[in-house]
């Protein structure tokens, strides 16, 4: 598709923006306005039901720094509130020392995926909400002094026996953070009144922006249902942030992330392997998730680490 062709953030009322970039590997033809749809009432699970008290727990933990290692970063240091529950940097803040490899996705919406993270490690919120709590380029907190630091804590220990009616785990912890982050809902959208028929949502502009996103430009190809996004992987040749591959700190986590993955040629790895380092497929090679479009205007950049700046690009 042609950025040119589109008029600055002409996508941007319609559905809060969407990354321009091209297709080489898919047929841009035609999308059915089936393809788009609103959002449903988001999931609780059963073996992890939504309530009130469990929401506030995992909010509480969630902006608490003692979930880190040294105590300076917490789940919202990499997910602000102020951009998106993402942190809108090519690559994520990192623990002291180390450097990170990738930026973080956005949390909006994240109840509705099928998979976590860029390479779609995880399948759902509570495995999700531990992965960086141990990474030791990220929050790099060992899982059992953690449990022991909250039992320190009179009010967690008080909220857990009222939520869960037993002790701190870090299990626990996980389920609470999860309950908090299947409320991180995008707001309602001229594009979700349209959907639901309401006459005169779309102006102009945005009705414009629909055909093409649909049509000829082949957005819904990849970014399609309610989430907009296909919930799969792709390789779309976006070029890594070359400065990054010339920190050694970031070659020591790739190598570390290799390793721990089972990549057997680990110590030679000098970019992201993507989704390969999940299936072993080298079908999957750099191949990443779709990323869901809801609120991507507060959330750029739009890839792992490529410097893809603002919308209008």
């Amino acid at each position: 598709m042609n950025p040119r062709a589109l008029p600055p953030l002409l996508l941007c009322a319609l559905l809060a923006g969407a990354i321009l970039v091209p297709f080489p590997a898919f047929a841009a033809g035609p999308a059915p306005r089936a393809a788009l749809a609103p959002l449903p009432p988001p999931p609780s699970p059963a073996e992890n039901p939504t309530t009130p008290g469990k929401i506030a727990l995992g909010k509480k933990l969630f902006f608490d720094r003692r979930l880190s290692g040294d105590g300076t970063m917490s789940c919202a240091t990499c997910h602000d509130p102020e951009t998106g529950f993402a942190d809108a940097l090519p690559i994520s803040l990192s623990y002291p020392t180390t450097r990170n490899w990738r930026n973080s996705p956005g949390l909006v919406n994240a109840a509705y995926r099928k998979s976590l993270f860029h390479d779609g490690r995880s399948s759902s919120l509570e495995e999700q909400a531990l992965f960086p709590m141990m990474s030791p380029f990220e929050m790099n907190r060992n899982l059992d002094y953690l449990e022991e630091v909250l039992k320190t804590v009179p009010a967690y220990v008080e909220a857990f026996q009222a939520v869960f009616g037993g002790e701190i785990t870090r299990r626990r912890v996980a389920m609470a953070i999860a309950a908090f982050e299947r409320t991180l809902l995008s707001r309602d959208t001229p594009l979700d009144r349209h959907l639901r028929g309401e006459p005169g949502a779309l102006s102009a502009r945005q009705r414009a922006g629909l055909e093409l996103f649909l049509g000829k430009a082949g957005c819904a190809t990849c970014h399609n249902g309610p989430n907009l996004t296909d919930e799969r992987f792709h390789n779309l040749g976006v070029q890594e942030d070359p400065k990054a591959k010339e920190d050694p700190r970031v070659l020591a986590t790739a190598r570390f992330v290799g390793k721990v993955s089972g990549f057997p040629d680990y110590r030679t790895l000098r970019e992201d392997p993507g989704r390969f380092l999940v299936t072993k497929n080298p079908a999957d090679w750099k191949a990443f998730a779709t990323p869901p479009l809801r609120e991507v205007a507060a959330t750029a950049p739009t890839c792992t680490t490529a410097p893809s700046g603002p919308l209008r690009r």
